[in-house]
Parts: C-alpha cells; sequence; structure tokens
C-alpha cells in the first residue's frame, strides 16, 4: 500500500509540473527534469532508479510537449 500511494503522490506532482514553462523547449525541459525524479524515485522502491528515471524523463518531456501544443490550440 505504501508504494502505492507514493507512486500516486509522484504521479500527480509530475502531471501538475510537467507544464511548466512559457515555450516548447522550457515546457519539454521541465516535464523531462521532473519526469526523471519522479521516475527515479519511484524506481528507487525496487532498486531500479536508473531504468524509472530514464522512462521518467520520456514521459515527462512528453508531457511537457502535450500540455505546451494543448495551451498553443494545436490539439483539442
Amino acid at each position: 500500500m505504501k508504494r502505492l500511494t507514493v507512486f500516486v503522490v509522484l504521479a500527480v506532482g509530475m502531471a501538475v509540473l510537467s507544464g511548466c514553462g512559457t515555450t516548447t523547449a522550457s515546457r519539454t525541459g521541465s516535464g523531462a527534469a521532473v519526469g526523471a525524479a519522479t521516475g527515479a524515485a519511484i524506481g528507487s522502491l525496487d532498486a531500479n532508479a536508473g531504468k524509472g528515471a530514464l522512462i521518467g524523463a520520456g514521459v515527462g518531456a512528453l508531457g511537457g510537449y502535450v500540455v505546451d501544443q494543448h495551451d498553443k490550440g494545436n490539439i483539442d
């Protein structure tokens, strides 16, 4: 149960912060940074911090990019 709680809290935090910034590059970069930190934290629960950081960085970068494109009106 503790792992699930940690995962949910970190996932929500990543989602909230993935779109920080004003340009596409800053939003994608901040999403990648937050995703990497979140992924490393989640991965460290199972001794896979590096793998979690890589996956989190990819997901965070994608999230930041999607938020940016949505804010610009390119995605409904």
